[in-house]
């Protein structure tokens, strides 16, 4: 992260800028935060270190290093002039030495130059560099314990005070960055809904009755069909349109399978430019409709327009499984399809485990829900997995702890990443503790947190610690 201006370096140390003729003394220019992996930067920032915390304030006998230096995944950000000398120095790195990244990072060994202490705001740059890195790494949660009389600078900052502890024989104060990635996604993706599609309930019977407000298929009065109706993002459409043939198939037919309904067809509506542009749009819908056998019966298609697509799925079912089934002590499991890897182009945002799979393996996919009979389920969409599992919570009438380190994940995804992201394949569902899902092909189920009363969801750490992901309800839909 650089700071190449005098107008960038006061964002990142929030102080105002300086005034003709008095006030505090300006930012240099030429100052520049960023990380690095130079050997003579990091040098110097390994001897500051040790003039700052072992010569000056004694808290190390003879040398501050320890594993974490060690830890190949660590970052270092400094804060240097443009002649190279070194003014500052922070780490960031993940809070476990044992394990895979979990989204959990800590912050650590902050250090400002003597010189450079004070007026120059150069600690505050370099605190809010890591966060804007750590967040850029995926992270989310975001620790460190700092000196009890550094406090002020991380509450002034916008840290929040977790506890006060001991380190290294002086008193030193956790404190945690509150990181809201989740809770923007649902808002961005979600939060409307309850509020704009609510005069839609003034005729009975409306967006799928009682016991199924706000699930993604519905439920057809007086018959045992069920139906899904999902658009592809306009953006998506134009950018690959095959991709979003495909797409525009997946995400209904993951709506049926969530609901327990065997698929029997689809109708689509595309809107397109001229023919050609039509022409890719249709190839991804015939080899998704071809790869999970489920024909697309009809729809309607218009030309000299901007591009659009949406897709209805219709499916059967005597005994929909509904989003708010879920109650309070119910565990909660995800079972998710970690195969292929981030479609190109949408890294750390769709992932496609899908187009390579066989059609035996897709109807496995989408009937673990219809076999297992759970007492609530929902396909994780745009909202993430979290934010799905926010809906669920919400439609359940319940609170939700998620525990990051049992979620299954691929080893090519980041937590954060395929926290928040469109999987392939992925279904939360909430039943009794212990009762297992049905074999899902060539996905995997694992138990990972539980209902409880209260709203929103929480992030449980291997540490036993709960961080708020969602603070309260992800629609305004309420109780299904």
């Amino acid at each position: 992260m650089t700071a190449p201006s005098a107008f960038d370096v006061q964002v990142l140390t929030g102080l105002p800028r300086p005034r003709a003729g008095g006030g505090r003394a300006p930012v240099p220019t030429a100052v520049v935060v960023e990380v690095t992996d130079d050997a003579d930067l990091l040098a110097a920032a390994a001897a500051l270190r040790h003039d700052v915390f072992v010569a000056e304030q004694g808290l190390f006998a003879a040398t501050d290093r320890d594993d974490v230096d060690d830890d190949p995944r660590t970052r270092v950000l400094v804060a240097r002039t443009g002649d190279g000398t070194l003014l500052g120095a922070v780490r960031v790195a993940p809070a476990r030495r044992d394990g895979p990244d979990l989204g959990w990072w800590a912050g650590s060994r902050l250090v400002v130059a003597p010189a450079a202490r004070g007026a120059a705001g150069l600690g505050a740059a370099l605190v809010r560099a890591a966060c804007a890195h750590a967040e850029d790494l995926g992270a989310l949660r975001f620790d460190a314990t700092v000196q009890a009389r550094n406090a002020p600078l991380f509450r002034r900052l916008g840290w929040v005070e977790v506890r006060a502890t001991s380190l290294h024989g002086a008193p030193h104060v956790a404190v945690r960055w509150p990181i809201d990635r989740v809770q923007r996604l649902a808002a961005a993706t979600k939060g409307p809904l309850g509020r704009v599609l609510a005069p839609l309930l003034d005729v009975p019977g409306a967006l799928g009755g009682t016991g199924f407000l706000g699930d993604d298929g519905v439920g057809v009065p007086g018959s045992d069909v069920v139906a899904a109706c999902d658009a592809v993002l306009p953006s998506l459409v134009e950018r690959d349109p095959t991709w979003a043939g495909w797409c525009a198939v997946l995400v209904n037919l993951n709506d049926l399978a969530a609901m327990g309904a065997e698929p029997v067809g689809l109708l689509d509506a595309l809107a397109a430019r001229d023919a050609s542009f039509a022409s890719r749009v249709v190839r991804g819908l015939r080899d998704a409709s071809a790869a999970w056998g489920v024909p697309v019966l009809g729809g309607h298609t218009q030309f000299g327009v901007p591009a659009a697509l949406s897709v209805t799925a219709l499916g059967r079912t005597r005994d929909p499984v509904p989003a708010g089934g879920g109650r309070p002590g119910h565990a909660l499991t995800v079972t998710a399809d970690l195969g292929g890897g981030w479609r190109p182009g949408y890294a750390g945002a769709q992932w496609d485990s899908t187009t390579a799979r066989s059609t035996q393996e897709l109807r496995a996919l989408g009937s673990v829900v219809a076999r297992t009979r759970p007492a609530a389920a929902k396909d994780v969409s745009m909202a993430g997995l979290v934010g799905t599992v926010g809906m669920l919570a919400e439609a359940s009438g319940c609170r939700a702890v998620l525990d990051v380190d049992r979620v299954p994940a691929p080893a090519a995804a980041g937590t954060g990443d395929w926290l928040t992201c469109f999987p392939g394949f992925a279904v939360v569902t909430a039943d009794a503790p212990g009762r297992p899902c049905a074999p899902a092909g060539p996905a995997v189920s694992a138990a990972c947190g539980e209902l409880g009363e209260g709203a929103g969801v929480g992030l449980r750490w291997p540490d036993g610690e709960v961080t708020e992901a969602l603070a309260g309800a992800v629609t305004g839909w309420g109780r299904a």
